[in-house]
């Protein structure tokens, strides 16, 4: 059985219901903001500028911003430009915030969400790698449905979270192109709705037999 389960999604794809109904069914942690919070304690800074740290768009997307881009921020998908030190005078946060996501990871038992665990994680034998998706247009739907956008704001929110997705993996990971061969397990909940996507976690998660921990 796996220890541990990583869970990414992109913007619209109803992976903020997936993931609490899998730790939930295996009886492990969730685990979100705890790696904020962990990261801000271990450098001795505010939360929030762990956060900000997270969220902080590229200069190059600010620059587009400013030329019209519908780049910014978005729920799941985190991105932005952090130099060397993110606090003048602290620490490297993308450092910090690797380690701590090794740190919880080797407790075992978590569901981790976001933060683009499954590739700081990513040579550990007994972590499942998991993404949710969907189509753009069902993407589209749920946040009309779920944020009362209408279709305009919708599709902007979505090229918005995608752009910051990208620039996340880019900055934290130098992965130019996110692909499916970087998860064990890709959903996609139109097809198979929350529900059915949670099943298949859990079976996955139940069935694998990895490798021990590193």
């Amino acid at each position: 059985m796996f220890r541990v389960v990583c869970i990414s999604a992109v913007d619209g794809a109803r992976g903020e219901e997936v993931a609490p109904a899998v730790a939930e069914q295996l009886g492990y942690r969730l685990v979100d903001e705890e790696i904020v919070h962990k990261t801000a304690r271990d450098a001795d800074i505010d939360p929030g500028s762990v956060a900000e740290a997270e969220q902080r768009r590229s200069m190059a997307n600010r620059i587009l911003d400013s030329l019209g881009s519908s780049t910014s921020l978005s729920t799941l998908a985190m991105a932005g430009y952090v130099p060397p030190h993110d606090v003048p005078g602290g620490p490297d946060l993308r450092a910090l915030i690797r380690a701590t996501i090794e740190e919880l990871a080797q407790r075992g038992e978590a569901v981790i969400v976001a933060h683009a665990a499954s590739m700081a994680l990513g040579e550990r034998g007994d972590v499942l790698k998991v993404m949710i998706t969907a189509p753009r247009t069902a993407r589209q739907r749920t946040l009309v449905e779920q944020r009362g956008l209408d279709e305009k704001e919708a599709a902007k929110q979505i090229d918005k979270g995608d752009s910051n997705r990208a620039d996340y993996l880019k900055r934290f990971y130098d992965i130019t192109q996110e692909s499916p061969a970087d998860y064990d397990l890709v959903l996609n909940t139109d097809r198979l709705g929350p529900d059915g996507a949670v099943q298949l976690v859990v079976q996955a998660a139940g069935a694998g037999a990895p490798q021990p921990a590193a």
